[in-house]
């Protein structure tokens, strides 16, 4: 029988969010049901409450979460009632050229739940990254839900969902930092910092935040970080080469997404390094480069989609780091609120005043 739950629902562009009743519909073939425990509220959702993913209003937020499997549908085999689980947004098709390739983390084809969850007049509600998981429950296809260990808190555990890997994926997978690279990254935010945490991991000896914020600039350092340069007081570009013995960094993560830090970026590398965008620009955002810096300073331009994780590879792993004491996941939550107060924590956000508020359901 179809479920009642209480949901965070966008109705229109730029308007407060509220909180509404969503009908959740028993899991078809290849779909799931999953008891939300706990959701970050990250940039992305922002985005879409102001209309700047798509118009497919409205749209059922929240997308970075943990919780427990407890429904499958016809033919799901890989995850059964009673995991417990992180949702993802990358569930591999199989079939794509990606996918053939061997390469999934690239896959262009990804599963979302074919029902769609509605409001009680029947209002179908867009999940926000085939998500929505700013509600008690969610549906979802089986592949968004990737079994790891239990013992993790459902409120640092659910943000490898999406801002955590989205970062410290762009700085091991995508620049593939390593064991002596130093690394510079532009914005320290909550994609930011997870960088930081990913090049530490990693074994980076030269971790450089960049910020305009002396907060997070502290909050960095807690995160790994070996230098600090602040970008309202000094000139990025020749801070990371003075840090780098005139050379500039072998990795250069821009976190936050513009022409600017994206040129600052690219400036920045040494030469043959490696310049990773994983902050997302706006569609009218534009940056011209000249073509013999290009050519003249090799290396190569990335964009990092997702952290290029994949999740049933990276999340276990991570969460094992995490039980460890090796990844300071709880170090991101900087609040934890009732699903009553999404509003208000997208506020605190934009304001620069936390790195993850986390939804406790």
């Amino acid at each position: 029988m179809p479920q009642k739950v209480r949901g965070v629902v966008a109705h229109s562009k730029g308007q407060p969010v509220s909180v509404e009743t969503i009908v959740i519909p028993d899991p078809g073939p290849g779909e799931a049901v999953v008891k939300v425990q706990a959701c970050g509220v990250c940039h992305t959702d922002l985005h879409y409450r102001e209309g700047g993913i798509n118009d497919e209003f409205p749209f059922l937020l929240g997308h970075e979460a943990a919780g427990v499997v407890e429904a499958v549908g016809e033919g799901v085999t890989d995850v059964e009632p009673g995991d417990y689980v992180i949702l993802n947004w990358r569930a591999v098709c199989g079939q794509c050229r990606a996918c053939k390739k061997g390469k999934p983390w690239y896959c262009f084809n990804t599963h979302n739940a074919a029902q769609k969850m509605t409001l009680e007049d029947g209002t179908e509600l867009t999940p926000a990254l085939g998500i929505g998981a700013f509600a008690e429950k969610t549906l979802v296809h089986a592949g968004q839900c990737t079994k790891v260990n239990p013992a993790a808190r459902p409120q640092a555990a659910g943000l490898l969902g999406c801002g955590v890997m989205a970062g410290l994926g762009a700085a091991v997978n995508t620049g593939q930092v390593g064991r002596g690279d130093s690394i510079a990254v532009i914005g320290c935010g909550g994609v930011g910092d997870a960088a930081i945490a990913g090049a530490t991991l990693a074994g980076a000896t030269t971790i450089i935040a960049v910020d305009m914020d002396p907060k997070k600039l502290e909050w960095a350092k807690e995160f790994g970080a070996t230098h600090t340069i602040n970008a309202h007081e000094t000139d990025v570009v020749e801070a990371i080469r003075e840090l780098t013995g005139g050379h500039g960094a072998d990795v250069v993560v821009d976190a936050v997404g513009r022409p600017e830090t994206f040129r600052q970026a690219f400036d920045a590398r040494d030469l043959a390094g490696t310049a990773v965008l994983v902050g997302v620009p706006t569609p009218d955002m534009t940056v011209e480069l000249p073509l013999i810096e290009v050519f003249g300073h090799g290396g190569a331009t990335k964009s990092s989609w997702y952290g290029d994780c994949l999740p049933s590879r990276d999340f276990p792993a991570l969460i094992d780091l995490y039980l460890q004491g090796r990844l300071p996941l709880d170090k991101f939550v900087s609040e934890e609120i009732s699903i009553d107060a999404v509003e208000e924590a997208f506020h605190r956000m934009e304001r620069g005043e936390v790195l993850r508020s986390v939804v406790v359901l």
